[in-house]
């Protein structure tokens, strides 16, 4: 059983910057993909970034050129950092994994994430 857990979350004014950090205990992060997604209450949860076990990458196009979806497998720990907040980025940050060492692709979907974390709370005021 994978176990992963985000930090970095707080608060922050409009224009700054935060970097989330998604950490595997126990087993190796290398043969999963993850994925970063956000949630508002009222609005369903929405992927922001993911990246495959072969490092592909994708981005929500509301992050596109503001968010950077990195990973160092050695440290067992994925990163989202996320530059020039806007309000509308504020939510709970939540990162998945799902075992997928073959799949080249990046895929999108909270549906296609098995093993999640508890989230951590972003909040970009005025």
């Amino acid at each position: 059983q994978l176990q992963i857990e985000e930090s970095g979350g707080g608060l922050v004014q409009i224009g700054g910057s935060l970097k989330l950090s998604c950490t595997a205990s126990g087993r190796t992060l290398d043969p999963y993909r993850i994925g970063w997604f956000r949630q508002v209450p009222g609005k369903e949860r929405e992927g922001v970034a993911c990246i495959s076990s072969k490092r592909n990458i994708n981005y929500a196009d509301s992050v596109k050129g503001r968010f950077t979806i990195s990973r160092d497998n050695a440290k067992k720990t994925v990163y989202l950092q996320m530059n020039s907040l806007a309000q509308d980025d504020t939510g709970v940050y939540y990162c998945a994994a799902h075992f997928s060492p073959t799949q080249p692709m990046c895929i999108p979907g909270e549906k296609n994430y098995r093993y999640w974390g508890q989230g951590t709370q972003v909040t970009v005021f005025s």
